[in-house]
């Protein structure tokens, strides 16, 4: 891939997936708007790619506001000149049950994902038709807003928010050359070092670089940080030109492409159903074989 002479903003880059998603833009040549909260994390991040031979600066600022994500882009035109790539994928979590879950624990998450997911594909949309080269946006969804999960009604909310905007976006944007795309990660990360099958393979990994086995990398689609970036530099690129609208998950060695929701199963009455009719109808034709939901637990 090559994105020489193109400029990104990565949100959330400071560590993790989105410090790994601005090495892999910036290897290939991209300039990098680095973001994140944490101005040590951001100062690390900038100084690891420029010392790897890559252009990039820091912009430190929490998103979820229109005046955070227009800030990110005027960092990039003022940096670099221009705005070609953005990839949403700063985020927060505050897990609990749906009794337990406070107004403040759900409209945190919301704010950060979906209305930071929002602000800076607004922003960089502006931008992109303003230069009239085309472009991409990039979010981070997850295969809690897929399919749901314990515990993130929040998160999985916003998830499958962010899931719409992009099959909207692909649609509203595509005239302007721009696309618009989501990846669905599943990768070792503060969140998933959580989950008890995957936190002694995570700090094995950590500890002692002991590499991922086979039974994560291929049977569960997990791995590293590093392990999805080539999907977002993909994106990223000229040879993503094709792709638009789409969720696609990777993971270790796993890429795949995500369903959108669309009627998996039709039945007709005349004049219309009423409620006996349809508890009739319902167990042998179109609850028959009713969806499954939630994210499977891994098998290891």
């Amino acid at each position: 891939m090559d994105l020489t002479d193109k400029a990104a903003v990565v949100t959330g880059a400071g560590r993790g997936l989105g410090l790994a998603y601005a090495r892999s833009l910036a290897a290939a040549g991209s300039a990098v708007v680095v973001n994140d909260v944490d101005p040590e994390a951001a100062a690390a991040a900038v100084k690891q790619i420029t010392e790897a031979g890559g252009r990039a600066v820091a912009e430190v600022v929490p998103v979820g506001t229109a005046e955070a994500a227009e800030a990110l882009v005027a960092r990039a035109v003022d940096a670099f000149g221009r705005l070609d790539v953005m990839v949403t994928n700063a985020g927060v979590l505050r897990d609990k049950v749906l009794w337990k879950m406070t107004d403040d624990d759900f409209d945190t998450v919301v704010q950060v994902h979906m209305r930071g997911t929002f602000t800076c594909g607004r922003a960089a949309a502006v931008r992109m038709r303003e230069q009239g080269e085309g472009g991409r946006i990039i979010v981070a969804g997850s295969p809690a807003g897929q399919r749901g999960n314990f515990g993130q009604t929040n998160y999985a909310a916003a998830k499958a928010g962010i899931a719409a905007m992009v099959r909207t976006w692909a649609m509203e944007l595509a005239r302007a050359g721009i696309t618009a795309n989501a990846v669905i990660p599943v990768a070792a990360t503060a969140m998933t070092k959580t989950i008890p099958a995957f936190a002694p393979h995570i700090e094995a990994l950590e500890e002692h670089g002991t590499p991922f086995p086979d039974a994560l990398r291929k049977g569960e689609g997990f791995g590293t940080a590093e392990d999805v970036a080539g999907l977002v530099t993909f994106l990223a690129s000229d040879a993503s030109a094709g792709v638009n609208g789409q969720c696609i998950g990777i993971g270790g060695d796993r890429l795949a492409l995500w369903s959108h929701p669309q009627e998996i199963s039709v039945a007709y009455a005349e004049g219309g159903w009423s409620a006996d009719a349809i508890a009739d109808a319902w167990p042998v034709s179109v609850g028959r074989v009713p969806e499954t939901f939630g994210i499977p637990a891994p098998r290891l």
